[in-house]
């Protein structure tokens, strides 16, 4: 679950009212003809079309999220878990032997969640029914979805769907042929956390699309080779953004790769764009992630949804994202989510 790279915002959600009112009147297909720009909106919200919809046909739009799923008394819960607000918790930036090795226990356990939920997608189920998939299959693990009431977030996984750069809420939109969507999960198991994400297409895409997903995790894997002792952190962004711009596609500078552990985002900050100023040195114990959002137009700005959460690419275009956890160790890097049975198991050209 990406972070901001302001490290002194956090995402919220809205309760309830304009997240529903949203979904009350946009569960409407256009019309094959369109109106006219001052003529009421086909959707049936009152509004002029040029003030509604005009220019977002074909783009995802918000359908109804369902309660909040509960989780049974037995299942150790993060602090933030009853009330929604998360509290701090000293954590330092090097883990111990004993920390990393139950972060491993727990990327393990993200990993199979991850490939399973990427084997349930296809058309013509609702992003909620992965939701719910995802809480019962984490909760059968013997963990809690970190995700769920973080900052209030209402579900237990991000499902974001084709423009969705990150933190699609679940809903009941249906999937449909030919669009991707990342499934971002994460485990809270034995006190600590255990993030990885991947894109998956949904039944025939485009070669396009498959393109996009595929410099994605190439994208990511870039990333994660740069990473070792002794190197200006910013060296991970570099390395990356010159993937993606050889193949002319753009990447969101907003959300970023964050550090993990006991807290599900601590204050290492992992841009995915090379940026001068980003010069903390890595350290054998570091963990953190690495999840580069990539667009397909070049575009890197985002826009927000009014539920506080889902943010899309700012001009329609399609994104792609995946995500590894990972230890700096003394030579290199130990993906704590990648090996066997990972959906991205390893970098592409190693395989």
């Amino acid at each position: 679950m990406a972070g901001l790279s302001s490290p002194s915002k956090h995402c919220r959600t809205n309760t309830k009212g304009a997240r529903f009112a949203r979904s009350l009147y946009r569960m409407n297909t256009a019309p094959e003809i369109l109106p006219a720009s001052n003529d009421p909106c086909w959707c049936g919200s009152g509004r002029k079309y040029k003030r509604c919809h005009k220019g977002t046909e074909g783009r995802i739009e918000q359908g109804v999220i369902s309660p909040m799923r509960s989780v049974p008394a037995n299942i150790a819960k993060p602090p933030y878990a009853e009330t929604g607000n998360v509290p701090r918790l000293e954590e330092g930036r090097v883990k111990t032997p004993e920390v990393i090795e139950r972060m491993r226990i727990a990327g393990d356990a993200a990993k199979e969640i991850l490939r399973q939920a990427g084997e349930f997608v296809r058309p013509g189920i609702t992003t909620d029914a992965i939701d719910v998939f995802v809480h019962d299959l984490t909760i059968k693990m013997g963990g809690y979805p970190s995700p769920l009431n973080y900052h209030n977030y209402p579900k237990s996984v991000c499902t974001s769907v084709n423009e969705v750069i990150c933190h699609g809420i679940p809903d009941s939109r249906v999937l449909l042929d030919g669009d991707v969507i990342n499934l971002d999960v994460t485990i809270f198991l034995n006190g600590v956390h255990g993030d990885t994400n991947a894109t998956f297409a949904v039944g025939n895409i485009s070669d396009e699309d498959a393109k996009l997903i595929r410099v994605t995790e190439e994208c990511m894997w870039y990333g994660i080779e740069a990473v070792k002792p002794g190197v200006a952190i910013n060296e991970i962004g570099r390395a990356i953004e010159v993937h993606a711009k050889k193949h002319k596609y753009g990447v969101v500078r907003a959300f970023i790769g964050h550090g993990i552990g006991e807290n599900f985002h601590t204050d290492i900050q992992v841009l995915h764009y090379f940026d001068p100023r980003n010069t903390m040195i890595l350290r054998e114990g570091m963990t953190f992630t690495i999840e580069p959002m990539i667009t397909a137009s070049g575009e890197w700005r985002h826009k927000m949804w009014d539920d506080d959460w889902t943010a899309v690419t700012s001009d329609g275009s399609r994104t792609a994202q995946f995500e590894h956890t990972m230890v700096v160790t003394a030579d290199g890097v130990d993906v704590l989510t990648a090996g066997a049975g990972a959906v991205s198991p390893s970098a592409p050209w190693r395989r």
